[in-house]
């Protein structure tokens, strides 16, 4: 007898199939004919598989009939059309086995609908809601179709380090790595904390990214990526951040910063492309039950055109606008998220890539441009902003002429020594090269319409929780 997942159970070509099915109970309902209603849901899809269990069953009345919401099953039995509206198929048991019992009085998934706040209380539960199931599912093809993209272009995977000596964005926010006695730490004749007796001889942390490994790669390999974990010690509890977080990051070794935003957008709809084509039902949910607006801003991604504009001509635009903003725009300045969802949702209706912003608020390794007012120098930076979300991806263009990357260095109090490996890359055949970095629960958020971003990970990372 095949074992069968509930998706599989709930298509056309399996009934007649003799099956095995295995997963957690929905919902009970007795019949008054002498059998019950049963759906079971395994997490292979949003939808339940009805089970019509007899009466005459073994352990109808000792076992069965005392099912109830969270209890585990396997059930054996045939597939057959089903005459029950929604549902193509259903199973007639031939035998029920209960795994296990869930208290009724105690199991907190009842019928009752939860926050989304509270079920992350219950992180060891809420995959087993309908939204969560979904976002995970959701979040397993991002992840599927981002090596799928990558792949067939030909790039080459590199794990580069979790725990790192070198801070990529300069920002000092970093968690670091230690096994020195916190309570009696060795001390340099200065006072300060000796890292030089610590486990690496030196302080380490855990990364904020893999790019500065990877341009190692690209320029040797060409064509690299980057998909792993990534850590940021920022505290801040907003619905946007997290202390831990998945970043996917290419780097290509001869793209300048218009072969970087042309790979960003073809990812993009790649991306999208994959889960409207493959992830139906999932999607029907997002939009039925989380935001409407959700198939509208996909479709824009996966069939429109990107809007092309410089950091300049954004800000003008905005300081055109007649908009009231919170935060005033000014040349010079980042611009905030309200400002990227009017240039988005608003004005463009569709995705921005912006480009060629001021070198004073971009780190150290974005490229220098041959400004003509050099007290407007930019750097080539671009920013990919999407309708709902705002910044999705973020990159650049990297600094490979020596000299100008170390003044930049210097201008922001950086320790050349620490990178010097970085700056030998630039004197050993230094070639023009691109990448840019891409969160993967920015990219769950985008595509599900999820408000908030410690709902589109399993277990959020952020100050003050870390209990699962």
């Amino acid at each position: 007898m095949n074992r069968l997942s509930v998706n599989a159970a709930r298509k056309n070509d399996a009934i007649g199939r003799e099956v095995r099915l295995s997963g957690w109970i929905r919902t009970r309902r007795d019949s008054k004919g002498g059998f019950s209603f049963l759906e079971i849901n395994d997490g292979s899809s949003l939808g339940n598989l009805q089970v019509i269990a007899d009466g005459e069953l073994r352990n109808y009345e000792s076992e069965i009939k005392h099912l109830s919401p969270g209890s585990s099953v396997t059930i054996e039995g045939e597939v057959k059309a089903s005459g029950g509206k929604g549902q193509a198929t259903e199973v007639h048991a031939a035998s029920v086995v209960v795994h296990g019992l869930a208290d009724p009085e105690r199991y907190p998934l009842q019928k009752k609908r939860h926050s989304f706040e509270k079920l992350r209380e219950w992180a060891h539960l809420r995959p087993r809601t309908n939204t969560f199931g979904a976002v995970m599912r959701i979040r397993n093809r991002i992840c599927r179709s981002i090596h799928e993209f990558f792949q067939d272009e030909e790039f080459v995977w590199i794990h580069t380090p979790i725990i790192t000596a070198s801070d990529c964005e300069g920002a000092g926010e970093m968690f670091r790595v230690s096994t020195l006695d916190l309570t009696n730490p060795p001390k340099t004749d200065n006072g300060n904390v000796d890292y030089a007796r610590d486990f690496f001889g030196r302080a380490a942390y855990l990364t904020v990214s893999g790019q500065l490994e990877g341009e190692i790669y690209a320029t040797a390999l060409s064509k690299i990526y980057t998909f792993g974990p990534t850590f940021r010690a920022e505290n801040s509890n907003t619905s946007r951040h997290l202390a831990e977080f998945w970043m996917v990051e290419p780097e290509v070794a001869f793209y300048e910063l218009a072969d970087n935003m042309a790979l960003a957008e073809r990812f993009l709809k790649r991306i999208v492309g994959d889960v409207l084509a493959d992830c139906g039902e999932d999607m029907d949910f997002f939009q039925q039950r989380i935001d409407d607006t959700t198939m509208d801003r996909l479709e824009k991604v996966s069939i429109g055109t990107f809007q092309h504009l410089t950091y300049t001509n954004a800000v003008e635009l905005l300081q055109t606008s007649g908009q009231d903003f919170e935060y005033p725009v000014a040349w010079g300045h980042d611009l905030q998220a309200e400002h990227e969802r009017y240039l988005t949702e608003r004005h463009f209706e569709s995705p921005v890539i912006l480009y060629d912003y001021p070198a004073t608020i971009k780190p150290f390794y974005m490229k220098v441009n041959d400004d003509a007012e050099p007290d407007r120098s930019t750097v080539r930076a671009m920013d990919v902003l999407t309708p709902g979300v705002g910044e999705i991806i973020g990159g650049s263009q990297r600094e490979d002429r020596l000299d100008v990357l170390e003044e930049r260095m210097r201008k922001q109090d950086l320790d050349l020594s620490e990178y010097w490996w970085y700056r030998e890359l630039r004197e050993f055949g230094t070639v023009p090269h691109s990448g840019f970095g891409l969160g993967l629960e920015r990219m769950v958020q985008f595509v599900t319409g999820m408000a908030n971003i410690r709902d589109v990970i399993p277990f959020p990372r952020t100050p003050g929780n870390a209990e699962f």
